[in-house]
């Protein structure tokens, strides 16, 4: 009798597991939120960059994250017991946009906005521009795989925006490209600014062909009286199991004759924040990836002090911390990355600005703009 209830329970576990796996293999192959896949075709076409190899982009700098029993240790551990205060204790208030307070076409004035992490809504003039829009609540495939969002809702909801005349995509992890997000946007936006590979995505996504422009370190475009150009940065890429690296990852600059504003995107500290500053700085404004950092994997994700550094070398007259505040990626407390920031900005004599989110940064305006540390109450 015991035999017999063991072996049911060893098939029924068997079932479970295969039921399991196919369930896996199923989501990944056809759920839209991974995106399209890289042809044959566009891999050779990539290999003429002169970063491409075997099927994966590179960086300049060589990166390290070492797999091996001692930091696998560390980060279970780190995982395990992370940072009392990773997450807030509180639904972290936002201020909000108001739908009808967009600027006026004749604006003299650029106003960005942000919207947490590293989303933007920028205001240049008579353009509208976000950057990495990412309104879901989950940074992630599915909720079950992700830790929901500190702020229960958004400054600003997709449908209460007016129409945008670029959306500009550092790279496709998943707290940078939303495909949710993308799919209520598309309809509104007039043109996509990618990375190479990150079009594939798009267009499984239904984003017409004509409206995107997939772009390879260095290259420039006009668009509407901007100068667009995608800059490298020292990062990776990657939504599913097989497919790291298969697409490009970068930072942004964005220019027209009276603004100058740098886009860091994701990346480690490196040389190529100095070669893009004496290219195409000084900057007005540089948004600098600070947040979800670990010296496990400090090559692809700056700590807050080389945040500073980077500002200083890109040329930048105003700096704003970008990437933390609203999602928990990593396993320090979620106000170390402004704080430490703000304290090395201090020590170098750096303008630096630390938003709310949702509330506007003006240029040109006072660099000395006041800023309530809201992250403190």
């Amino acid at each position: 009798m015991i035999k017999k209830i063991f072996k049911r329970l060893l098939v029924f576990i068997g079932v479970a597991l295969l039921l399991v796996l196919v369930i896996g293999v199923a989501f990944l192959n056809l759920s839209p939120q991974f995106g399209g896949k890289v042809s044959e075709e566009q891999m050779a076409s990539y290999a003429q960059t002169g970063h491409y190899e075997d099927g994966v982009f590179l960086n300049d700098e060589e990166i390290t994250m070492e797999l091996n029993c001692h930091s696998i240790t560390a980060m279970i551990r780190e995982t395990t017991h992370p940072d009392p205060d990773f997450v807030p204790d509180h639904d972290v208030e936002v201020m909000t946009i108001n739908p009808n307070g967009f600027l006026r076409p004749n604006s003299a004035i650029t106003r960005l906005t942000w919207l947490g992490h590293s989303s933007f809504l920028i205001e240049l003039g008579d353009k509208k521009i976000l950057l990495d829009p990412v309104f879901g609540q989950y940074a992630a495939p599915h909720p079950w795989l992700g830790r929901q969002r500190f702020n229960s809702h958004m400054p600003i909801d997709i449908s209460e925006l007016p129409e945008i005349d670029a959306v500009i995509i550092s790279h496709d992890h998943y707290d940078h490209l939303d495909y949710e997000s993308i799919k209520e946007l598309k309809e509104k936006v007039a043109h996509f600014f990618v990375p190479l590979g990150v079009g594939n995505h798009l267009r499984r996504w239904k984003v017409a062909e004509s409206k995107i422009s997939e772009l390879d370190w260095w290259q420039e475009e006009q668009f509407k009286e901007l100068n667009i150009v995608f800059t490298p940065s020292r990062h990776m890429s990657g939504r599913g199991l097989t497919d790291q690296s298969a697409t490009l990852w970068g930072s942004w600059v964005i220019q027209n004759d009276s603004v100058n504003i740098f886009f860091s995107g994701d990346g480690g500290y490196g040389k190529h924040f100095k070669t893009i500053g004496e290219k195409y700085g000084p900057f007005d404004i540089g948004l600098m990836e600070c947040g979800q950092y670990n010296e496990l994997w400090a090559d692809v994700h700056m700590m807050p002090e080389q945040t500073a550094q980077a500002g200083l070398d890109i040329n930048a007259s105003l700096i704003v911390p970008i990437h933390w505040g609203s999602f928990a990626l990593a396993t320090h407390s979620w106000t170390d990355p402004v704080e430490r920031v703000t304290r090395a900005a201090k020590a170098n004599g750096q303008q630096i600005a630390t938003p709310q989110i949702g509330e506007p940064i003006i240029i040109p305006g006072p660099l000395q703009q006041e800023y309530t540390a809201w992250w403190k109450k």
